[in-house]
């Protein structure tokens, strides 16, 4: 870059509000997890960006789209400049942007998406430097459009009759420019993340980016979900988890076949693989934590707002050694509700919750307590039955919300009525190995057992 030359770079984002932000990777991630996702790739490129702008004379930039300015600087930057992207089609937005830089001196300017993950400092300086001596330079998506456009001169007719949105975008831009004899430069191709089959590309950046906004070691939480083709809910779970401040989540992953993997890790868990079986995968997971308190939760449990300061406020109380929240069904009915009364009665007046209700204690007393037992079906309540001969369960007065589908799939009276043989089997003191295969239990449920 020549460093006498005034440069700015510009990036294009939308605020990640749910449901108006990645609107095509909502069937695949729920509109948390896609908010979510817009989310982690724009403070992704920021980072670049600051490092980038630290290294070379140029100017940061944010324009931004939904939001308001005082929410747009929380989020990413109080030192980058966020500006309104204003109104109009994807053409007038970009030519507001390049006349304002063009107005305060720039001789160079770049504008990036935020939808390349591998967008790289690199290919900043690879832009910059075509400027020296080209007048306009192009980065090409893989999907017709393009994450970087960059000019060294004002040429505001350049995104006049560009059909936004199509596959045509960059054969179109680049009509005009040779129709208007713009020297071009085109850079390296780069995949962008608009649709459930283009989130592969984001894996790769997520653990770099997790490393680089947390550091180890400072969480309050750490929340392991163990899974196994749970596709349908994992990325909305996820999606809600990791907004909550102190909170890890680590998805010990059994081996799935769908795509829990991608959904769970462009949500922003950490993934790791672990042997089948709920007890080998969350023991696995807990190896891993780095949170104080560990937080065992099934993958279609929602938690209520608020859970972090709870959990922590019920730790501290003496004679309280691990404790869960109240039991709930995200359906509605009068059996449901009865389901519900006699779960949280149960769990209240013998201390005896199951894994669907979120268990959380300790991470040294888990450790010390020797974590599950490797047995196939029912290691929660194993668990619960040792904890309650060191101290007290919490019962917190708020519940956890669990999915409805293995009622719905299988029928409310007899799954119901499966169960309670299930736990009356294992209090007469049938083995697990035995109940598990009574029960069907083979690796396709991965030992779901739901207590109820």
């Amino acid at each position: 870059m020549d460093s006498t030359r005034q440069a700015r770079l510009i990036l294009f984002t939308r605020y990640p509000e749910p449901g108006r932000t990645k609107t095509r990777l909502i069937p695949a991630l729920g509109a948390q997890g896609a908010a979510a996702l817009q989310r982690r790739m724009s403070e992704a490129i920021v980072i670049h960006m600051t490092e980038f702008a630290a290294q070379h004379p140029v100017v940061p930039e944010i324009r931004y789209a939904d939001g308001s300015q005082q929410a747009m600087e929380t989020w990413l930057s109080n030192d980058i400049p966020c500006i309104p992207q204003g109104e109009g089609d994807l053409g007038d937005r970009l030519c507001r942007a390049f006349a304002h830089a063009f107005a305060q001196g720039d001789r160079q300017v770049v504008i990036i998406g935020a939808d390349c993950p591998t967008l790289t400092p690199a290919l900043f300086a690879q832009a910059f430097a075509a400027l020296n001596h080209k007048d306009l330079v192009i980065g090409p998506a893989m999907d017709g459009g393009y994450y970087l456009v960059g000019l060294s001169r004002p040429t505001p007719s350049l995104f006049s009759d560009i059909p936004w949105g199509s596959g045509e975008v960059l054969p179109a831009t680049l009509k005009q420019a040779e129709g208007m004899a713009l020297g071009t430069h085109i850079l390296e191709t780069l995949a962008d993340v608009d649709r459930p089959e283009d989130l592969r590309h984001f894996i790769p950046v997520q653990q770099q980016l997790e490393n680089r906004l947390k550091q180890p070691g400072c969480y309050d939480i750490s929340i392991i979900i163990p899974t196994l083709n749970e596709a349908a809910c994992i990325g909305q779970t996820v999606a809600e988890l990791v907004e909550q401040p102190g909170v890890e989540v680590i998805v010990s992953d059994g081996g799935s076949s769908d795509q829990t993997v991608t959904l769970a890790t462009v949500a922003g868990a950490r993934v790791i693989q672990a042997p089948l079986g709920r007890g080998n995968q969350q023991n696995v997971g807990a190896q891993a934590a780095q949170g104080r308190v560990l937080l065992f939760l099934h993958a279609d449990t929602r938690l209520p707002e608020g859970f972090v300061p709870e959990i922590c406020e019920t730790l501290d109380k003496q004679g309280i050694v691990a404790g869960t929240f109240r039991f709930g069904v995200d359906a509605a009915g009068w059996r449901f509700r009865l389901l519900e009364l006699c779960t949280n009665w149960r769990a209240s007046w013998f201390g005896l919750p199951y894994g669907d209700q979120g268990l959380f204690l300790a991470a040294a007393r888990f450790q010390a307590m020797g974590g599950f037992r490797e047995i196939p079906l029912l290691e929660d309540l194993d668990l619960v039955l040792r904890l309650r001969k060191k101290g007290r369960l919490a019962l917190l007065t708020t519940p956890a919300l669990t999915s409805s589908r293995r009622w719905q799939r299988l029928g409310f009276v007899r799954t119901t009525v499966v169960n309670q043989m299930i736990l009356l089997g294992f209090f007469f003191g049938i083995s697990p190995d035995r109940l598990a295969r009574w029960y069907g239990r083979g690796q396709e449920n991965n030992g779901r057992f739901s207590g109820k």
